[in-house]
């Protein structure tokens, strides 16, 4: 299906991985400052939304409603941001954030807002399984 996709490295960094939709890789972002995922379409040398075919785009589309809709429903989030930057790592990612009035870098963006907060393993792992079973993920 990905004809040779590769997940750069600096966006597995960013947190652990939580599954795969049919077009995207999903992963959280640790910080626990936000409920935050980044879904990565499994294509190959896509930079831009517009790089995927009409299908995938519309895949994409429906993915991102389905990953908004979870991690609102999860997080208790008032707001989402839902951003395809790609301005620190080309490779075509979205990020999905979720917010609250007050939060760390309310109302501002969460890009470079203060310093990353690693949550704690419990925490990690009872926000993770929330999610994933929110979205049917094994």
């Amino acid at each position: 299906m990905t004809d040779s996709f590769t997940l750069d490295p600096r966006l597995a960094a960013d947190g652990p991985a939580l599954g795969d939709l049919p077009l995207c890789h999903l992963r959280l972002v640790e910080d626990a400052r936000f409920p935050w995922v980044v879904m990565i379409p499994r294509r190959a040398a896509r930079v831009e939304i517009i790089d995927l075919a009409p299908q995938d785009r519309a895949t994409l589309m429906e993915e991102i409603a389905t990953v908004s809709s979870a991690l609102k429903s999860v997080s208790g989030a008032q707001k989402l941001n839902v951003a395809a930057l790609g301005n620190m790592v080309p490779q075509l990612h979205v990020h999905i954030v979720g917010r609250t009035a007050g939060d760390a870098a309310w109302p501002g963006p969460v890009f470079g807002a203060g310093t990353r907060m690693p949550y704690g393993e419990d925490a990690r792992s009872a926000f993770v399984s929330r999610l994933k079973a929110s979205l049917r993920l094994p």
